[in-house]
């Protein structure tokens, strides 16, 4: 390495002042130097920044793998939910349809007039069973509806017949030919009905 000083100095003895000129330093490197200790901390920083750069993008990679299989993971057990509700849905209202021509039978049964011909205590006994069903479907929240006397809703009815004869005001259930069933605002089966014309 040169270092290039060239100092020019006048003294005046009569003032007792200095003067210092100087020109321009200049600095050389050796060639063999260019690589010395600043050159290999350089290159070892660019290096580190590399694999930095490197790190953060498999990071982020990873990151967002784990992100989609995470929101795959929650989707899979929200669908995998819905899909067993939708399936014990289904068996309910296999059991409840299944249930509703059994209540028919009984109600064809307990409304002829040989019912009244049959033993009292068997028949008590078989209108329990009926109670029973009745109440099975109770807990499962479907309710049996139609009854006479109440306002005809072709949203919950099925008119069978209308008739002029009837008493009552028109549009009125006068008879009812089969109950219906409801669990909240879903029809299961709609009540038929005989309605006031």
């Amino acid at each position: 390495m040169k270092d290039a000083h060239e100092h020019t100095i006048d003294i005046d003895t009569d003032t007792a002042s200095v003067e210092v000129a100087s020109t321009e330093h200049t600095v050389d490197f050796e060639p063999e130097d260019e690589l010395g200790a600043t050159g290999a901390v350089a290159a070892k920083l660019k290096k580190v920044r590399e694999e930095l750069v490197t790190a953060q993008k498999e990071r982020n990679e990873n990151l967002d793998g784990w992100q989609r299989a995470k929101a795959d993971l929650v989707n899979f057990r929200r669908e995998a939910m819905q899909s067993t509700d939708r399936a014990v849905a289904r068996t309910k209202e296999g059991m409840i349809e299944d249930i509703i021509p059994v209540l028919d039978s009984f109600d064809m049964a307990m409304g002829g007039s040989s019912w009244e011909a049959v033993d009292s205590n068997w028949r008590h006994g078989v209108e329990q069973i009926r109670n029973q069903l009745l109440e099975v479907l109770t807990r499962n929240n479907v309710e049996r509806y139609g009854a006479i006397g109440d306002v005809f809703n072709h949203a919950i009815h099925e008119a069978i017949q209308e008739v002029e004869e009837a008493e009552g005001e028109s549009g009125i259930v006068v008879r009812v030919g089969r109950a219906g069933y409801k669990s909240g605002d879903r029809i299961i089966r709609p009540a038929q009905v005989i309605v006031k014309k």
